[in-house]
């Protein structure tokens, strides 16, 4: 099932996406499950929002032993590879809509791309067992990890370099039906492939992450993880779009301004 946020009256609604309508959904995320509130809209009418509602996102980093190696954190026979997630944090002020755009920021000369898997949590959880933990997941998305590259080089916490505001493009909505752990990952940048891996590459699959965050932070329906970006980034210039297609899910599009 494909879940969409959507604008609608004014408001923002959940919907389940049937072809070419939107079944707009009544409830809470989180609470007993959505229930159907007798009303459609037409697709190609429908405004669409981020797939989430996040108190948080939570990004693994350095989870692709060849994005790692690219970077030049780790030798070509994989020593130094990590030991455990690397976590870092986006606000839920990096959130940008699906076929939006996001200004080149004026602060930064290294404007890069990470297209990822996502995970939006669907259920309140705390120290998950590996057995529980994709039953959290309300469903999967793309992701686009935009990364201010020179600060992450220079400052001390990645807060400017990875958290500033629409630095987070998500959707183009929820796929529920998923098993996320061999999927086919691929980032365009004016339809030229950059980056083509898939998800069975990760160094951490999609449950040992659930498992390691949900140990220290309390998950909350709605919240994101970003599980990390293969090998393949590069920079961005304004003009460029960026494409970001996971297997199962669709094309999370991105115009940079």
């Amino acid at each position: 099932m494909q879940l969409v946020r959507i604008m609608a009256d004014g408001q923002a609604h959940w919907g389940r996406l049937d072809g070419e309508t939107v079944h707009l959904l009544a409830g809470v995320l989180g609470d007993s499950g959505f229930s159907d509130a007798g009303r459609s809209v037409p697709f190609d009418a429908a405004q669409l929002l981020p797939p989430a509602t996040p108190s948080k996102i939570v990004c693994v980093g350095r989870n692709y032993a060849d994005h790692i190696r690219e970077m030049g954190h780790a030798g070509a026979g994989g020593e130094d590879l990590p030991l455990e997630p690397g976590i870092f944090l986006k606000g839920p002020n990096a959130l940008a809509e699906p076929g939006g755009s996001v200004a080149y920021p004026e602060w930064t000369e290294n404007f890069h791309f990470e297209g990822e898997l996502a995970l939006v949590i669907g259920q309140r959880c705390k120290n998950l067992g590996a057995a529980e933990a994709l039953g959290a997941v309300l469903g999967y998305t793309c992701g686009l990890d935009l990364t201010a590259r020179d600060k992450q080089r220079e400052d001390l916490q990645w807060f400017r370099a990875k958290a500033a505001d629409r630095f987070c493009p998500l959707g183009p909505w929820l796929e529920t039906g998923l098993t996320p752990t061999d999927l086919h990952i691929q980032t365009r940048v004016n339809g030229a492939v950059k980056q083509d891996s898939r998800t069975s590459h990760m160094i951490f699959d999609p449950v040992q992450v659930l498992v390691y965050v949900s140990r220290y932070v309390t998950l909350e329906p709605g919240d994101v993880v970003l599980t990390g970006t293969p090998e393949g980034v590069g920079p961005l210039e304004r003009g460029d779009t960026v494409e970001v297609e996971v297997e199962g899910i669709g094309v999370l599009q991105t115009r940079i301004v």
